[in-house]
């Protein structure tokens, strides 16, 4: 009663400075700023939330209120700013020290992001945050052919989701009318020429694409016309002369020595008969990305262009772009992109398994899209303590899944609560208990040395054990349930023996098992036994079992590189990929732990940012894995997705 009284003096506190600063804020304001009286109105509600959780705890004595997870209680982790103080990071900071950072993250909006891309995202947004500069989100939409409005969408929520926020949301099509200038006098320059050739002849002037008759490139025909004929055709492409394909602009950058494809002639400008999302039906001819990209970045004062290293030969077009116009040159460099084995992150192949129904959606939890990770609920803040974790380099990173996995449990370990869940469910009747037996049995939220809190859960006649832990015969190697064998029920204080159990006759399984509670009489020791397993209770009174369905999923494909398998990756995939267990049974803690989510609060949720969604409902399942509430839980029906499993999985013989 003393902590509620003290929490009550608290929020009384925060409310007299609030309405203090309320009733002589036209005073006050040349001392104190909006921006602290709006800080205190937050405190006075956060004080307000803690002070009615204090009274709903002393409402319900059986339930122990959480403790706040101090950071030296949590699992050892890398400082998350170690790959912006050593390493490539620190060496490109070193190279271009302006005193003002700015960065960006250019995706197409064309699909969804994949975990390639939170190294990109962490990098762009870690790199200016860390070094108190601005990362803007542009969007590069040059193909409206490609792009849809949920991908704007999708793209812009990810990354608040991960706990960042652009300084300025831009799109290259903000540009559009700068960018053509710019191309007009890059033909003025004579950086530039209108193009009619096809796509055989353009190959043929590269070399040609038969090995056995590789020749030395040539340029187009076109590539001498004169200045003033290139304008009026680039004009004529802009007005609708033309058909798409018919005419390229193309930049003149080959001096036919270099050997980076890079400099082959790019096309600037192409057209493309198709309303932009943005634009309408004013342009017929869109930039490509080669002559879009680093003149955007121009645009925006970019300091450090940070990019994968399959644009490292870009980096020559792109200064040459931008000295051939005399505009601004940001600093591009190149690191290895992030890549996982055991998987695909190509947007047309994804779009192939969706469309042919093998996976659920872009948000199927076996994908690594990012929307795919927070459906299956992985924490944003385990994504980037991964990436974190790898640091950044030069080199491509190839990773397992395991590994990445690996990591993930890491985080979880110590920021999730537990409770117990069983997948598959056996009846066991405790025949020596009276019908109306019922214990109420302490158990804590939280792993070692991380106070949750705690809550109750009753014991009764009736119980619910894993079907994997009873056998219909002994043996000495397994150490739970079977007949004339006990085993210990976790948080119970004494074991229970089997003394027989019913099959049903058409599907052979087991249905039930009988079996005594082992309490000894009076003055009499018990024997400890060898194993204890996790249960859950049958108790009307505490609305005790939750029936829920989880959901486990593994690998979508068998083999480390499923792009090799022939014919084609679909011949990879694997028949048990998602395994569901519709009749699953969850301890009433699951209730508490809903009604307190998210476990721990992200980034992105405490900033206002994202507004947490069910998969921030995250817990252990104790000696079955990590799971989340999936999106698609309605009141009637909770669903569950398993993030990963235990480290105990190989081999789960004891808890």
């Amino acid at each position: 009663m003393a902590e509620q009284n003290g929490e009550a003096s608290m929020v009384d506190k925060v409310k007299d400075t609030v309405e203090a600063a309320k009733g002589t804020v036209e005073d006050a304001l040349p001392v104190r700023s909006k921006a602290s009286i709006k800080k205190e109105q937050k405190a006075l509600e956060k004080a307000k939330k803690k002070e009615a959780y204090a009274k709903e705890a002393q409402a319900a004595p059986k339930t122990k209120p959480a403790k706040p997870v101090k950071d030296e209680q949590a699992a050892p982790v890398r400082d998350p700013d170690a790959m912006f103080k050593e390493g490539w990071l620190d060496e490109v900071r070193k190279e271009r020290p302006e005193p003002d950072v700015y960065t960006r993250f250019p995706p197409e909006p064309n699909g969804y992001l994949h975990i390639g891309h939170s190294k990109a995202i962490a990098v762009n947004f870690g790199f200016a945050r860390y070094h108190g500069g601005k990362c803007y989100l542009r969007f590069d939409d040059t193909n409206p052919e490609a792009e849809e409005e949920k991908f704007f969408t999708a793209i812009e929520d990810i990354i608040r989701w991960l706990g960042f926020k652009p300084y300025r949301i831009t799109y290259s099509s903000d540009n559009f009318d700068k960018l053509y200038k710019l191309a007009e006098e890059l033909i003025e320059r004579d950086g530039a020429y209108v193009c009619h050739c096809t796509d055989e002849q353009i190959k043929d002037q590269r070399g040609g694409t038969d090995e056995k008759n590789k020749h030395p490139r040539y340029g187009c025909e076109h590539r001498s016309r004169p200045t003033e004929e290139s304008l009026a055709e680039f004009r004529a492409m802009k007005d609708g002369k033309y058909k798409p394909r018919a005419a390229f602009l193309r930049m003149k950058q080959d001096d036919f020595v270099t050997g980076n494809p890079q400099m082959w002639d790019l096309a600037a400008y192409r057209i493309i008969d198709q309303p932009h999302h943005r634009t309408g039906t004013k342009w017929k001819i869109y930039p490509t990305y080669d002559f879009t990209h680093c003149l955007c970045d121009s645009f925006e004062h970019i300091t450090h262009s940070l990019c994968t290293v399959e644009f490292i030969n870009s980096r020559e077009s792109y200064e040459w772009l931008c000295d051939k116009v005399e505009v601004y040159k940001p600093m591009q460099r190149e690191y290895g992109r992030l890549n996982l084995t055991g998987t695909i992150m190509s947007k047309r192949k994804i779009a192939r398994l969706v469309k042919e129904g093998k996976v659920l959606d872009w948000d199927d939890p076996r994908l690594y899209t990012l929307v795919a990770l927070r459906r299956r609920g992985v924490p944003p803040g385990a994504i980037l303590s991964f990436v974190n974790e790898l640091g950044v380099t030069t080199a491509r990173s190839n990773i397992q899944t395991v590994r990445f996995e690996s990591s993930v449990r890491k985080y979880l370990e110590m920021t999730v609560p537990r409770l117990m869940v069983i997948t598959d469910p056996i009846k066991v009747i405790i025949d020596n208990l009276p019908e109306d037996y019922e214990e109420e049995v302490e158990n804590g939220f939280g792993p070692k040395n991380v106070d949750m809190g705690s809550h109750k859960m009753p014991f009764t006649r009736t119980v619910y054990i894993e079907r994997d832990d009873f056998r219909e015969t002994a043996s000495k190697d397994f150490f739970r349930l079977a007949p004339g064998s006990s085993v210990g029920l976790l948080k119970v204080t004494y074991p229970i023996t089997c003394t027989s159990f019913k099959k049903d006759d058409t599907t052979g399984l087991v249905t039930e098992v009988h079996a005594t509670y082992d309490k000894p009489a009076e003055g009499e020791t018990f024997k400890k036994p060898k194993s204890y397993i996790h249960w859950v209770a049958e108790s009307s009174k505490h609305s005790s079992p939750v029936k829920v369905e989880a959901r486990v999923f593994n690998s979508l494909f068998k083999s480390d590189n499923p792009e090799a398998v022939e014919p084609d990756f679909m011949a990879d995939i694997r028949e048990d990929s998602l395994v569901t267990f519709p009749n699953a049974l969850a301890e009433v803690g699951l209730t508490e732990i809903q009604r307190r989510a998210p476990w721990p609060e992200e980034a992105g949720e405490a900033n206002g940012e994202v507004k947490p969604g069910r998969e921030s409902v995250r817990f252990q399942a104790m000696r079955v894995g990590y799971f989340c509430v999936d999106r698609e839980t309605t009141p009637e029906k909770i669903i569950l997705n398993r993030i990963v499993g235990l480290k105990e999985d190989a081999g789960k013989g004891s808890a």
